[in-house]
C-alpha cells in the first residue's frame, strides 16, 4: 500500500496554546478550536525543539489556519489523540499515539476533499470513534458519546469559522512564542 500521503514523526506535535484555544467538553472528549500561525520561529520555540534538541526538519515552515484538537483520557491523563490542522497551504491531520510515541501526519488533498474545515467537522460527526481507534486509543473510542459530540458541533463549528476569519496575528504570534 502506498502511504506517501503520511509523514511519520517520533516526536509529538506542537501543543495547543491553551490561552488561544476555545474548549468544548463532549462526554469523555475535550475538543479545542485554535487559530494557529506556524513559522520557523514558532516551530523552533515549540515542544518539537524541546523534544529533539533542535529544529531540524522544520525549516521553511510558513502556514496558518484553524486547528481542531481532540483530547481524551489515556493512561489516566488527558492527551491529544487527534489533531486536524485546517491550514491554508498544507491541510492535514494527525493520529497521535502516546503509547507508541508515534505522530502520523496525513496530508489532505483540498481538491478531492474540499474545504479542510468542513471536511474535519464531517469527520467529527461521522468517523470520530474509528479515527480514535486508529490513533491507538480504542478505550476512548468505545466511550465516545456521539450525541454529546453532536450537541457541541454547532458551537464548535461557529467558533472554528469565527477563528478562521476573525483572528489577530500579533496576539497569536506573541502567544505562540511565549516563554
Amino acid at each position: 500500500m502506498n502511504e506517501s500521503h503520511i509523514t511519520r514523526y517520533d516526536v509529538m506535535p506542537i501543543p495547543p496554546v491553551d490561552e488561544q484555544t476555545l474548549w468544548f467538553d463532549a462526554g469523555v472528549l475535550r475538543i479545542g478550536v485554535e487559530y494557529r500561525l506556524l513559522n520557523d520561529a514558532i516551530a523552533a520555540a515549540s515542544a518539537l525543539e524541546a523534544a529533539t534538541g533542535d529544529s531540524k526538519g522544520v525549516a521553511g515552515v510558513e502556514d496558518r489556519g484553524v486547528s481542531i484538537h481532540v483530547f481524551g483520557s489515556a493512561g489516566g491523563e488527558s492527551l491529544e489523540l487527534l489533531r486536524f490542522d485546517c491550514f491554508e497551504e498544507d491541510p492535514h491531520y494527525h493520529y497521535i499515539s502516546w503509547h507508541d510515541k508515534k505522530n502520523e501526519m496525513v496530508h489532505l488533498d483540498p481538491i478531492a476533499d474540499g474545504d479542510p474545515l468542513a471536511w474535519t467537522l464531517e469527520r467529527l460527526r461521522l468517523r470520530l470513534p474509528h479515527m480514535l481507534e486508529r490513533a491507538g486509543a480504542p478505550g476512548v473510542a468505545e466511550q465516545v458519546d456521539q450525541r454529546a459530540v453532536d450537541a457541541v458541533l454547532p458551537r464548535l463549528a461557529e467558533a472554528a469559522y469565527r477563528a478562521r476569519y476573525e483572528h489577530d496575528d500579533d496576539t497569536l504570534l506573541k502567544g505562540a512564542l511565549r516563554d
